[in-house]
């Protein structure tokens, strides 16, 4: 769906395509100014959708070469093409078909560096959030899956041929042209789609997965530049092995390329099996660059390797639900960097983030939630609430339930929704599910914007050995929401006596006080510590 029209899209609207398209095979022919692209899609109708309903794609800046379904061309009366869509009035009414779709686009004016597109010599795509319908007509939403097999035809002048999933069949053509085939047996989103073809260096490498698979690593950029990714590869490889170790997630392809070049219109993009980045956020010489250039590196290779499950094999089911993706991934990113070095001065540095960016933006004329109810552009809402107060909501989940439930929630995540674009409901239903918990108060943070303000005053009687702790919160009203909800704010605490030490204490009445966390639910509890 068109998302520059100045319409407001809301939440409450979702509703499922009527088809979907569980397989995608595309053709490539690159060319400058004129790149043939041939779409031969798999369409199927829902169930419970009338038969011969209409098929709307979505399609921008294309130009149309030919259509057909089963085989036969379709006649211009039998679609119509106007505001950014393709639509067949009238297709087959069985359950099933095969669309051919033909368009042609033009990389080397593509300005917007959005779809396909050349710069510097190299083609490249970019295709979140709504890139892809620069390519080709299709239904351009996160919520279809599909099975990609790709067909690069290009001159030999560009020797590197690169798309999503496992290498296929690669040739010479006539004409000093060549090929290469690529095949994801993974279902994924047209917003993953990735096509990268150029002249480039590479440096390679190997991982063994902990299951004993070996997946071939390249990292290929500007040539000339090899030696400065060498950091980068050594951050990869670590957050292959440490994603294995914390979370349980193997990589799955035979490959994982990353692809750095300096024409890359946002820092990076977890594009399944081929990373582009910016390369910026890859390289690095070691007689020049700073400490923290080496952890930024660090952080966002790592951040869009662990994509491959937190949002690859589990997408989002809309746009609406961006921060299950970029939140959780974002915690992933975090605690990987603070296993890595001090964990002190990770989160320190973390926490100077959230503060001097996110807070600004939650007390400020723009707030919105870390799930957004509407919106007009959908990359507006790339933004720090989305990300660093996503991430730290995750945090906050952890924090309630304890490591172990935590990683058995997130275990049950990954196998009741691999292969699906999912919710943030779907996401807080395992960890009820593991933990008995009811989280419906928590969600709030997925669905109020604000800070909330805590505050805390404390009194001790000496002769009853007793410590009173007087907590309330508070939220300032934010555009849209003038009444705020009372948060569920774990608070995790610790008492310290005059020596530095941890002081022990009997018993705690006045809120749930469990592994030495505070549950804060209401407006004002006194909590009552004895023993103390």
């Amino acid at each position: 769906m068109r998302t520059d029209t100045g319409s407001i899209f809301r939440l409450e609207d979702y509703r499922p395509s009527d088809y979907a398209i569980p397989r995608t095979a595309l053709t490539f022919s690159l060319a400058p100014e004129a790149t043939i692209v041939r779409a031969r899609l798999t369409v199927e109708r829902r169930e419970g959708v009338a038969p011969g309903a209409p098929l709307r794609l979505d399609g921008e800046k294309l130009t149309l070469r030919g259509i057909a379904i089963d085989g036969e061309a379709l006649p211009v009366s039998a679609f119509t093409i106007e505001e950014g869509h393709l639509t067949i009035a009238r297709p087959p009414a069985g359950p099933r078909f095969e669309l051919l779709v033909e368009t042609e686009v033009d990389p080397l004016h593509n300005q917007a560096l959005m779809g396909l597109y050349l710069s510097n010599g190299v083609y490249c795509t970019q295709c979140e959030a709504e890139g892809f319908r620069r390519i080709t007509y299709f239904l351009d939403r996160p919520d279809i899956l599909s099975v990609y097999s790709v067909r690069i035809e290009a001159d030999e002048t560009l020797p590197v041929l690169l798309s999503n999933g496992n290498p296929g069949e690669s040739g010479r053509l006539e004409g000093g042209r060549h090929f290469a085939e690529w095949h994801d047996p993974f279902p994924k989103p047209s917003y993953l789609f990735a096509l990268v073809a150029g002249d480039l260096g590479a440096i390679r490498d190997r991982f063994v997965t902990h299951s004993g698979k070996s997946v071939e690593l390249g990292i290929h950029v500007e040539r000339g530049k090899e030696n400065r990714a060498r950091y980068a590869m050594d951050a990869l490889k670590r957050s292959m092995a440490w994603d294995e170790a914390v979370f349980g997630c193997e990589y799955d392809l035979d490959v994982f390329n990353i692809v750095a070049v300096s024409d890359f219109n946002i820092g990076a993009m977890e594009n399944k099996g081929l990373n582009i980045f910016n390369d910026k956020y890859v390289l690095a010489d070691e007689e020049t660059a700073t400490d923290s250039d080496f952890a930024n590196i660090e952080a966002i290779i790592a951040h869009e390797y662990f994509h491959n499950w937190t949002g690859n094999r589990i997408t989002c089911r809309d746009w609406f639900q961006l921060c299950l993706k970029e939140g959780l991934t974002v915690y992933r990113d975090h605690q990987f960097s603070a296993d890595q070095r001090s964990r002190a001065v990770t989160r320190i540095a973390q926490v100077r983030t959230l503060r001097a960016h996110q807070f600004p933006e939650d007390q400020g004329p723009l707030a919105h939630p870390v799930r957004p109810r509407r919106y007009r552009e959908i990359n507006n809402f790339y933004t720090a609430t989305v990300y660093e107060k996503g991430s730290e909501v995750v945090r906050m989940l952890r924090t309630i339930l304890g490591a172990g439930l935590f990683r058995r929630g997130m275990d049950l995540y990954f196998k009741r929704h691999d292969g699906q674009a999912v919710t943030i409901e779907d996401f807080l239903r395992v960890f009820e599910d593991v933990s008995g918990h009811d989280l419906s108060q928590f969600a709030l943070w997925y669905h109020q914007a604000g800070t909330p303000s805590v505050t805390a005053t404390t009194s001790y009687q000496p002769a009853s050995r007793e410590l009173t702790l007087e907590i309330e919160q508070s939220m300032a009203p934010t555009p849209s929401e003038p009444r705020k909800r009372l948060m569920h704010i774990p608070l995790a605490f610790g008492l310290v006596g005059p020596d530095g030490r941890d002081l022990p204490f009997g018993t705690a009445a006045g809120a749930t006080v469990e592994d030495g966390v505070i549950h804060l639910r209401k407006r004002r509890h006194v909590v009552t510590f004895t023993g103390v």
